[in-house]
């Protein structure tokens, strides 16, 4: 390999590492924040703990950002912040009321097809095109989601699963029109206001189905899991997808994120003593493969003008 090429490489591989890293903490910390939630929901209900988080989290958000979200709110549309805000709070509010429908496995499982439905959604919005082993990669990672979410097949197609997918969809749109919208919006009033539709829908949930905000049972650890999912989960998860999205492709970063399910296992397993099975653990490994192999491909994704602004 030449001096040039040698050179090619080693840029675009340091040009990637630290969104690509971004994205695999991320899916570390949803990954711990996954069986830890499950303390909080016994004695706080969904929509009053959801509330409170998003609420934390906005304002965090706020006193760090305040100047570039006012600004924002000033110059830019509304569309370009409303879209992927309110695209990120239903995906979420719609998560967690399918983990009240139907099995964890299958809440996972399809959850985590927005692998697939990232790349499709930016084909039919902005005509956004993919090198064919991109896409092999996409489908490829399947498999592994099965059998390491579900492992002895989905119990059947309800209502939970319904809503799953329609989680699915919107998680994909959330990173699409993110991808687009980060063009006019900074990654930090991107987050901002991103936590504060996630608020609006979570307080609305809560005063529609459980007649407001509950907290009269909440303990000094769920409150402690709160504060983490507020600070960790939201806020830093939101501005480390934002950021790695200004860098890599809404498909590069739906890839990676299907880690998250890995990662879940793992802490379970080490907080919960859960094990995995052979066919766990060999989805768990099909998935990494595939995630290391969209590494090494990079982000030549053969589109001249990737997500135009609209």
């Amino acid at each position: 390999m030449g001096n040039g090429s040698w050179q090619s490489v080693k840029a675009r591989a340091e040009g990637l590492r630290w969104p690509e890293a971004l994205i695999v903490l991320q899916s570390v910390i949803y990954g711990f924040g996954d069986p830890i939630s499950k303390i909080a929901f016994e004695v706080t209900p969904v929509y009053s703990m959801m509330s409170v988080r998003y609420t934390i989290a906005f304002a965090v958000c706020f006193v760090l950002f305040r100047r570039r979200v006012i600004n924002t709110l000033k110059t830019v549309p509304v569309k370009a912040w409303l879209i992927p805000g309110l695209c990120i709070g239903m995906s979420y509010l719609l998560n967690n009321v399918a983990l009240s429908l139907t099995e964890a496995t299958s809440v996972a499982f399809i959850r985590s097809l927005s692998v697939l439905i990232t790349p499709v959604f930016a084909f039919l919005v902005y005509h956004t095109h993919y090198k064919w082993q991109h896409m092999l990669l996409q489908i490829l990672v399947i498999p592994g989601l099965y059998l390491l979410c579900v492992r002895g097949g989905l119990s059947g197609f309800g209502t939970g699963e319904a809503v799953t997918l329609a989680a699915a969809i919107l998680t994909a749109g959330a990173l699409v029109f993110s991808k687009n919208y980060l063009e006019m919006v900074d990654p930090g009033s991107m987050t901002t206001l991103q936590a504060a539709c996630s608020a609006a829908l979570a307080l609305s949930g809560s005063l529609m189905f459980e007649g407001g905000i509950h907290l009269e049972r909440t303990t000094g650890t769920a409150w402690l899991i709160i504060l983490y999912l507020a600070i960790t989960c939201t806020f830093l998860g939101y501005l480390m997808q934002n950021l790695a999205l200004t860098k890599i492709s809404d498909r590069s970063v739906a890839l990676i994120q299907t880690l998250c399910p890995v990662m879940t296992a793992l802490f379970a397993f080490l907080l919960l003593g859960e094990r995995l099975s052979t066919a766990g653990l060999t989805g768990a490994a099909i998935i990494v493969i595939c995630v290391a192999a969209g590494a090494v491909l990079g982000e030549n994704d053969g589109s001249k003008d990737e997500n135009p602004v609209k």
